[in-house]
């Protein structure tokens, strides 16, 4: 999640019982080759470096090549191409989306390299093998069955060893259900093999994760986005057997994130970070936009300023302060 997925939001999952996988925010493939100022902001793996996924999007073989190189060299579970990003910014350019709408010989191609450096790695050092995945959608709006699991096989024989699944097309909306049965039949597909399937979509609490495990058995993971954003102890609800209560303190929330925002983000990220985050936690409110309202205008005019408005709404909003969840 572009502005969210940082040490700062991931210290906050952590404190309400984590989560198994980091996905960071995208890494540009030429900004990391050519060293840009801000990227070592965006490969800090604090607090939990055993658990991340470098997320790496670009257009050009040669670069992503080179960028997989270098984030071999990090700590974290593996490597990830983002193919699921349907921003007209990123897959005009002919990232993230724009890999799977490209001649399938030039997808090839790029995944066929990096799975040369991955297998390289992992053959010289097996004791800290990495994985190598792909996050997807199905495709451009005239997609077919046929062509999507080509597509797919395609990355599976170039070895891939994880797929995400967004299983919409590039325009559907959240409005519009994700297609589970795709995640469910891709499971059934590689099963053999060994690839595994983790689902992405529409899981914003406990009785949609069981609505998606319900009809796709055979998936190896779900992946959760904006609605961990709204709710970061949406992992420990979803993993919990029993019906716990979670007494969550929202006023330290807000002023824990912002503070460790300032801590591993740098100034010139402040605002986007924190405007993201309140735009989603402020959903938790009964005056959701009253809320996102204040604190979103504040972020634009510093982190002092949002704090008040924090302060306020708190003071005007008494019951807002705790919060019990099952």
């Amino acid at each position: 999640m572009a502005t969210i997925s940082h040490p700062a939001f991931r210290i906050l999952v952590e404190e309400f019982g984590a989560c198994d996988e980091y996905y960071n925010e995208m890494i540009n493939a030429g900004s990391l080759i050519n060293d840009g100022p801000f990227e070592k902001y965006y490969i800090d793996p604090y607090p939990v470096p055993e658990k991340l996924v470098w997320q790496l999007t670009g257009h050009d073989c040669a670069r992503m090549v080179q960028a997989a190189q270098r984030l071999l060299e990090l700590p974290g579970i593996g490597l990830d191409i983002n193919m699921g990003c349907s921003a007209p910014d990123v897959y005009k350019t002919g990232a993230g989306i724009g890999w799977m709408l490209r001649p399938v010989e030039e997808t090839r191609e790029m995944i066929c390299e990096v799975g040369k450096v991955l297998a390289s790695y992992n053959q010289n050092y097996p004791e800290n093998k990495k994985r190598f995945s792909v996050k997807l959608r199905l495709g451009d709006e005239n997609f077919t069955d046929e062509g999507f699991y080509s597509f797919c096989d395609m990355l599976v024989d170039a070895g891939v060893e994880l797929l995400t699944l967004h299983p919409r097309t590039k325009k559907e909306k959240l409005s519009r259900p994700p297609r589970y049965a795709y995640c469910q039949k891709l499971s059934e597909r590689y099963k053999s093999a060994g690839v595994k399937i983790y689902l992405n979509g529409n899981i914003k609490d406990k009785a949609s994760a069981e609505y998606a495990l319900a009809a796709c058995p055979d998936i190896s993971g779900i992946m959760i986005s904006r609605a961990s954003v709204q709710k970061p102890w949406i992992f420990y609800q979803i993993n919990s057997e029993k019906s716990k209560e979670i007494k969550v303190d929202m006023e330290k929330i807000c002023y824990d994130y912002i503070k460790n925002v300032e801590e591993y983000q740098p100034a010139e990220f402040y605002k986007t970070r924190l405007q993201r985050f309140f735009t989603y936690f402020c959903m938790n409110f009964q005056f959701a936009h009253y809320a996102q309202t204040r604190f979103v205008n504040a972020a634009e005019k510093g982190n002092d300023v949002l704090r008040e408005e924090i302060r306020d709404f708190f003071e005007k909003c008494p019951e807002e302060k705790i919060k019990i969840y099952k």
